[in-house]
């Protein structure tokens, strides 16, 4: 029997297999290979059944198909394929993690590729706020993330899903997955840059779907003439991050006016953590929402108390969706998870502060790596930064602490203008004064033309100073 992989492949092509009518045409499987390797039978005679999901008459057919089988019932249509078609020397059944193989009297289970808790993919953080780290991903972490995401979005087969994000982009890498598992349709595009374009091909190709980011939302909103574009089949609009401006939301009404906006939170270690459902965000444009399916969430002080509604402190997630670690980072491993509420369990400690209201609805405040320390009070940057979009005219904003003699560290605020708007640092100064804190009121503002961002959209504050 040859033992490379592509002569068997080959002879498989030539040879009688055993056929569902109405399943696709599939490729010989590594499993399959495998199975028949170890069986040392000529392959001449050999049937191949693959896949999951029906099962049909099997007939005989003259070139190699997939017969979709149940879960668990790969040996029983072994059994009765092998009775139907007996001149058959080798039948080999693939189900879903279940393959055996019958030649003669040999029986053989391939052996399982992995099991869920098995590492999928090491996703890198970003790296917006210091240096990118390797996020260790199970194959149950990944499946549950995409299936409480597909569940409150309502994911279908009858969707078409855009993705303008970088696939080493967890939100964007998520698109894909979400859409194959549901059976929906992906339409890939390299990025934004020509947003025409890309708005044409939504409308063309009949998108349902439209994640995006502040960045994306912000070019979008700046654009004339969006009226030209026919948007009534686009179901869903989503957003990660933080809570969007709210004059952004309201751009994103005008634009896609049958759409429901989800404003989502989360971090490539634990993929999602809340959204919003849309019915709320009226009441609660500035929250990120309530858990998602499947996870739990609490606020704890820094001696690790749970804290009460109103009451800021680090955001805490269990579940499913929770990394294994940080690749070849033992010691910052440590820092993020810690053991839960169960024996050998362990909990995201996510480094962001954050509160909970009355009612279960988090507010994101900033990252606790982020936190500017002025004159002896504690300014989350994104306070700030909320403030500053949501003044007439700006575009983009960020906000970071630099080093004061006086007052530890001084506010120091980038802003971008939308094109064609002219706005002093006075003028924006005093719209701080008439929103802010006094403490928290930026001492220098910078316009700048725009803002350093990472492949994903994240406005990179390392590049700031």
């Amino acid at each position: 029997m040859p033992h490379a992989t592509g002569e068997i492949k080959t002879r498989l092509r030539a040879t009688p297999t055993l056929w569902c009518p109405g399943c696709s045409n599939g490729i010989v499987t590594r499993a399959i290979i495998d199975a028949l390797l170890g069986l040392q039978l000529d392959p001449e005679k050999v049937a191949v059944i693959a896949g999951i999901g029906c099962a049909g008459r099997i007939t005989s057919y003259l070139e190699y198909s997939t017969v979709h089988t149940a879960h668990g019932r790969a040996l029983a249509v072994a059994t009765g394929a092998k009775a139907a078609a007996p001149d058959l020397q080798v039948l080999v059944v693939m189900g879903d993690g279940d393959c055996v193989a019958i030649g003669g009297n040999h029986l053989i289970h391939a052996a399982r590729r992995n099991i869920d808790i098995d590492l999928a993919t090491i996703i890198y953080t970003s790296g917006s706020t210091g240096e990118p780290k390797g996020v260790m991903l199970t194959h149950r972490n990944m499946l549950t993330a995409a299936t409480s995401i597909s569940a409150y979005l309502e994911i279908s087969s009858e969707d078409v899903i855009l993705c303008i994000l970088p696939l080493s982009f967890d939100y964007g890498l998520y698109q894909m997955i979400m859409a194959f598992r549901q059976g929906a349709r992906l339409v890939l595009e390299q990025s934004f840059t020509f947003p025409a374009e890309v708005l044409q091909e939504v409308v063309e190709e009949k998108v349902t779907g439209f994640p995006g980011v502040p960045t994306i939302f912000a070019i979008l909103a700046e654009m004339k003439n969006l009226d030209i574009y026919d948007f009534s089949g686009i179901r869903f609009v989503t957003n990660t991050a933080a809570a969007l401006p709210i004059k952004q939301i309201e751009a994103l009404k005008r634009t896609f006016p049958r759409a429901k906006i989800f404003s989502m939170y989360g971090l490539t270690e634990c993929k999602r953590c809340t959204y919003l459902p849309p019915e709320d965000l009226d009441r609660k444009p500035e929250s990120v929402g309530i858990a998602i399916p499947n996870t739990e969430i609490w606020i704890e002080d820094e001696k690790g108390n749970r804290l009460g509604p109103g009451q800021v402190g680090q955001l805490v997630v269990r579940g499913a969706t929770v990394m294994k670690g940080y690749w070849g980072k033992p010691e910052a491993t440590a820092k993020k998870l810690r053991p839960g509420p169960l024996p050998g369990e362990m909990t995201l400690y996510t480094g962001d502060y954050c509160k909970l209201d009355e009612e279960g609805y988090l507010y994101f405040v900033g990252r606790m790596d982020d936190i500017i320390k002025s004159r002896g009070e504690k300014v989350p940057p994104r306070e700030v930064e909320n403030v500053l979009m949501n003044i007439r005219g700006v575009k983009e904003a960020a906000v970071i602490g630099v080093p004061n003699a006086v007052l530890g560290q001084a506010i120091k605020a980038f802003v971008v203008l939308e094109s064609g708007i002219r706005l002093t640092v006075k003028e924006i100064q005093r719209e701080c004064l008439d929103r802010l804190e006094n403490f928290m009121v930026p001492q220098e503002i910078e316009l700048v033309p725009d803002l350093p961002k990472t492949p994903s959209g994240k406005i990179t504050k390392s590049g700031l100073s």
